[in-house]
C-alpha cells in the first residue's frame, strides 16, 4: 500500500501504526452488544476530559466503524480509514471517484463530534448536504449523536436548530453567508453559528481552489439609473476589436510605443481587454466629455470597462446564463447554476443590458469575506476529493494543509487513452459522434463531458441527428441531475454532462454495461484546470470496474487557439494530414499540459492577489467583529466609552493647538457639538491639569445623565444598554462606509502602478489610514450620540 510519496517515512508509519490499531479492534467490536457499542460514546466523552482526540482515535475509529456496518450496512475499508485518520490530522485526502468518501466522513465526523463544540461537513449544493445527511445520519444518531442540514431556504430559527446540532452538514455559501449575517445580527438572539470549531469539506479542492477566485458578498442597492448601464453597452458594441502590431527591434531600441489598431485590445489569454487611444476617443465623443482619465470621469471608465467585459470577454452559456428575465452565473468549474451570486462591480449589470433583461440595482457590499479568510478561522480544518495533488502548493501555502493520496480499495483498470487532435471544430465533432455511435452498438454507456452549456446542445443536436438516444445535464436542468448520473451507467446509455467536477453521484454499472467494457469517458476539449480533467476521467473505473477514457480536441478550441495553434496548424500541413484524419503525438500532449499550467499559474495568481488584498480587509474585520460579538454578548463597555471621553478631549485639545498655542476658540468650536461641557475661557485653559480637570466635568456630565436614567429605571441599569446599543449602531453604520470605500479604492488602486508604487502596499497603507478615520469617527459619534441621550425622554 503506497501513499504520496513525499510524506517522510515516519508519517507514513504513523498512518499504518494507527491503522493496525483500529483492525486489531475490530473482533472486540463485533462482540458488543447495541448497547454496549452506543454507551462508548459516553465513555469517550468522560475520557476526553483527560485524554486527546489522538488518543481516543483508533478505538473511536473502531467504534463508528462497527456503527456503520451495523445501521448502514456499509463497513469502511482499510483505505477509507486511512482517509479519515488523515482529515482528522487536519489534511486533504485525494481519493479517487467512487471510493465511498461520504462514508469516510464519518469516522472523523464522530471523533471530533465528541467535544461536543460543533462539526460543519461543507458540500458544494444543497443536493449533497440534504442527500449525504440522510445517508449517514442513522449512523450517528445510533451512537447517541444529532445531525442536521442546512440549505438555502432554511429559515433563521431552523438554522440555529441546525447548528446546535453535533453534525451539520451545509454548502460552503451558505456557512459563509451565515458567517457575515451574524456578525451583521444586531442581538444575541439573531445569531445562528456557535463557533467555528470543525470541517471537513467535501470536494475540496472545487471549494477551496475554484470558488476562491470571487470572495462572498451581503450587498444592499446602490442607486443608479439602469439606463446608464444601457448607454455603456450601446458605446461597447459600437467598438471594434483591433490588435497590437509587432514592434521591430529598431523601433523598441528608438523607444518607439507600440502600433495599435481598432477601438479595443482583447487580451483573451490574461481575461483583460483595454481601449485603445482611437477607442477612448469614441467613448469621449459619446459620452461628451473632454478627458476619460480625469478623475471626474471614473465612473464613466469603469462603466466602458465593465460593458466591453460583458461584450467581449463573458459568453453566454459559458460563464452565465439567461433564464426568467434574469442572469445567472454559472460555475465555470462544475457547470452548475450559483443561486444568490452575482457578479460585482457593475459587471452584473453590464450583462442584463447586453441581454436585455431587467437590470437590477448595482450592490452596495456591505459584508464580505474570501473564502481563503472564512475557512482559515477553523480551529481545525480537513478535506476529501479525488482530485487535489496538482494544486498541493496551493493548499500549504494558503491554507495550511498538505494533500495525501490514499490508494484504491482495488485495482483502477480504466484506460486514458492518448488525445486524439483535429484541425477543426467541425471534424472533431463528427469523430466524437462515430465514437459514440461505435460505443453505443456494443452496448457500453458513454459520458460525453463538456466545458459548456452551449457545446452540450450542440453535441445533443449532433446525436438527435444520427437517431441516438441520450441525456442532456447542464446548468438548464440541474434539477434532473442526480437521476441522469444515476442512469449512466445503464447499458447503452449515452450521457453529456458540463463539467463532471463535483457531482457527488456515482456512475454505477449495471452487469451487461461492466460486460461491453464499462463507462467510456469523452472529453470534448481540454479544460483549464488538469484537475477538471481528472475529475471528468475518474467518473471511469471506480471500485475496480472497467472503462477507458478519451479527450477530443481541435485546433480551434480556446486552450489551443490562445496558445499557439498556428504553429501546430502549420505541423499538421507539413505532415500531410488529410481532413478528418486525427494526430496523436506527445508534443501536442505537452503543449496542452504548458498551456494548462499557464492559465493554472494566472487563476493562482487571481486568488492569491484577491487573498492579499482581502488580508487588508480581514485584519480590519477581525477588529470589528470582535468589537461586535463584546457588545452582542452584553459586556460591559462603560470602562471602553469612558476612554473614549478622554481620547475624544486629548485629540481635540491637540486640534485645537496652532503653532504650539492651544485656541481657546478653536477649542470650543470642535469640542462642544460633542462634548457639552461649560465653554471655556482662556484663563481655564492656563491652569495647571487643566486637561484632567476637562474630563472630570465632562465625566460629571455623563455621571449626572446616568443617575437620572437610575431614578427613572432603578436597578436596571439601563446607561449600561445604552451605551451598547449606541455603539452597536455607530460601529456598523461606519463599517459599512469602510467596507464600501475599501472596495472603492481596490478597484482604483492599480492606477498607483503609473507612479511606480506597489498597488498592494499602497491599498494596506490608504486601507489602514481610513481604518484610523473610522475608528476617530466611530469615537466621535459615539461619544456625541451618548451625551445627547435624554433622560426625560428615554
Amino acid at each position: 500500500m503506497i501513499l504520496f510519496k513525499t510524506h517522510s517515512e515516519h508519517e507514513l508509519r504513523r498512518i499504518r501504526k494507527t491503522l493496525n490499531e483500529i483492525e486489531k479492534l475490530r473482533p472486540a467490536m463485533l462482540k458488543l452488544t447495541d448497547k454496549q457499542l452506543q454507551d462508548k460514546t459516553k465513555e469517550f466523552k468522560k475520557r476526553l476530559t483527560k485524554e486527546t482526540l489522538e488518543d481516543l482515535l483508533p478505538e473511536a475509529f473502531a467504534v463508528i466503524r462497527e456503527a456503520d456496518r451495523r445501521v448502514l450496512g456499509m463497513e469502511p475499508f482499510p483505505v477509507q480509514l486511512m482517509g479519515g485518520i488523515i482529515m482528522s490530522q487536519g489534511r486533504v485526502a485525494e481519493m479517487c471517484t467512487g471510493e465511498g468518501k461520504t462514508l469516510v466522513c464519518t469516522l472523523p465526523c464522530y471523533l471530533h463530534a465528541l467535544e461536543g463544540k460543533g462539526v460543519h461537513v461543507v458540500t458544494v449544493n444543497d443536493y449533497l448536504s440534504q442527500r449525504d445527511c440522510e445517508l449517514m445520519r442513522p449512523a450517528y444518531e445510533f451512537m447517541g449523536l444529532t445531525c442536521g442540514s442546512i440549505v438555502q431556504d432554511t429559515d433563521p430559527a431552523q438554522r440555529k436548530e441546525e447548528y446546535s446540532k453535533d453534525i451539520t452538514y451545509i454548502t460552503n455559501n451558505e456557512l459563509g453567508f451565515d458567517y457575515l449575517r451574524d456578525n451583521m445580527a444586531k442581538r444575541k438572539t439573531l445569531l445562528v453559528q456557535r463557533g467555528l470549531h470543525f470541517c471537513i469539506i467535501d470536494e475540496v479542492d472545487s471549494v477551496l481552489i475554484d470558488e476562491a477566485r470571487t470572495p462572498l458578498i451581503i450587498s444592499g442597492n446602490k442607486q443608479m439609473s439602469p439606463g446608464k448601464y444601457l448607454a455603456f453597452d450601446k458605446a461597447a458594441k459600437q467598438l471594434e476589436v483591433g490588435k497590437t502590431q509587432e514592434m521591430s527591434k529598431i523601433d523598441y531600441i528608438a523607444g518607439e510605443a507600440a502600433k495599435e489598431t481598432g477601438d479595443f485590445i482583447l487580451e483573451e489569454k490574461d481575461n483583460n481587454l483595454f481601449l485603445t487611444e482611437q477607442g477612448t476617443k469614441k467613448a469621449e465623443k459619446f459620452f461628451g466629455i473632454k478627458n476619460l482619465s480625469d478623475p471626474e470621469n471614473i465612473s464613466i471608465q469603469h462603466g466602458m470597462d465593465m460593458a466591453l467585459r460583458a461584450n467581449y470577454l463573458m459568453h453566454k452559456d459559458k460563464d452565465y446564463v439567461v433564464r426568467d428575465d434574469e442572469v445567472w452565473i454559472v460555475d465555470s468549474f462544475t457547470g452548475r447554476i450559483m443561486p444568490g451570486r452575482r457578479f460585482s462591480d457593475g459587471l452584473h449589470q453590464a450583462l442584463e443590458a447586453k441581454e436585455n433583461v431587467t437590470i437590477h440595482p448595482e450592490n452596495r457590499t456591505l459584508a464580505t469575506i474570501s473564502f481563503q479568510n472564512f475557512f482559515n478561522k477553523y480551529e481545525k480544518k480537513c478535506g476529501m476529493t479525488g482530485t487535489a495533488i496538482t494544486e498541493e502548493q496551493e493548499f500549504r501555502d494558503i491554507y495550511y494543509m498538505d494533500v495525501v493520496t490514499v490508494p484504491t480499495n482495488r485495482p483502477i483498470l480504466r484506460r486514458d487513452l492518448r488525445d486524439r487532435v483535429y484541425k477543426t471544430k467541425a471534424e472533431k465533432y463528427a469523430a466524437i459522434i462515430k465514437a459514440v455511435s461505435r460505443a453505443h452498438q456494443k452496448g457500453q454507456p458513454v459520458l460525453v463531458g463538456t466545458t459548456t452549456i452551449d457545446v452540450s446542445e450542440t453535441l445533443s443536436m449532433l446525436l438527435s441527428k444520427h437517431g441516438l438516444q441520450h441525456n442532456v445535464l447542464n446548468a438548464k436542468n440541474p434539477e434532473q441531475e442526480a437521476a441522469i448520473v444515476a442512469e449512466a451507467g445503464h447499458v447503452g446509455a449515452i450521457t453529456i454532462a458540463t463539467n463532471m467536477a463535483g457531482r457527488g453521484t456515482d456512475i454505477k454499472l449495471d452487469e451487461k454495461a461492466r460486460e461491453a467494457g464499462g463507462l467510456f469517458v469523452i472529453g470534448t476539449e481540454r479544460h483549464e484546470s488538469r484537475r477538471i480533467d481528472n475529475q471528468l476521467r475518474g467518473r471511469a473505473g471506480r471500485q475496480g470496474d472497467p472503462g477507458k477514457s478519451r479527450f477530443f480536441i481541435s485546433l480551434e478550441d480556446d486552450l489551443m487557439r490562445l496558445f499557439g495553434s498556428e504553429r501546430y496548424i502549420s505541423i499538421f500541413e507539413k505532415v500531410g494530414i488529410k481532413d478528418g484524419m486525427p494526430i496523436e503525438h506527445k508534443m501536442l500532449s505537452k503543449a496542452v499540459e504548458k498551456a494548462q499550467k499557464k492559465v493554472e499559474e494566472n487563476h493562482f495568481a487571481s486568488r492569491k492577489q484577491l487573498l492579499e488584498y482581502d488580508q487588508v480587509n480581514n485584519d480590519q474585520r477581525e477588529i470589528i467583529y470582535k468589537e461586535r460579538a463584546m457588545v452582542l454578548k452584553g459586556q460591559d463597555v462603560h470602562e471602553e466609552i469612558t476612554g473614549m471621553i478622554r481620547t475624544v478631549i486629548d485629540r481635540k485639545i491637540q486640534e485645537a493647538k496652532k503653532d504650539g498655542a492651544l485656541s481657546v476658540v478653536e477649542l470650543n468650536r470642535i469640542l462642544l457639538p460633542i462634548i457639552p461641557v461649560p465653554s471655556l475661557s482662556k484663563k481655564d485653559v492656563q491652569k495647571r491639569g487643566f486637561e484632567k480637570k476637562l474630563f472630570q466635568e465632562a465625566i460629571g456630565l455623563y455621571e449626572q445623565k446616568e443617575k437620572l436614567l437610575e431614578q427613572m429605571y432603578p436597578g436596571q441599569h439601563i446607561m449600561r444598554e445604552v451605551e451598547r446599543n449606541i455603539l452597536l449602531r455607530i460601529v456598523d453604520a461606519n463599517w459599512m462606509e469602510q467596507i464600501d470605500a475599501m472596495e472603492q479604492l481596490r478597484q482604483g488602486i492599480h492606477m498607483v502602478s503609473y507612479g511606480q508604487k506597489d498597488p498592494k502596499v499602497e491599498y494596506r497603507v490608504r486601507g489602514f489610514q481610513m481604518f484610523d478615520l473610522m475608528n476617530k469617527n466611530i469615537q466621535e459619534e459615539t461619544v456625541k450620540l451618548l451625551y445627547q441621550v435624554d433622560p426625560v425622554t428615554s
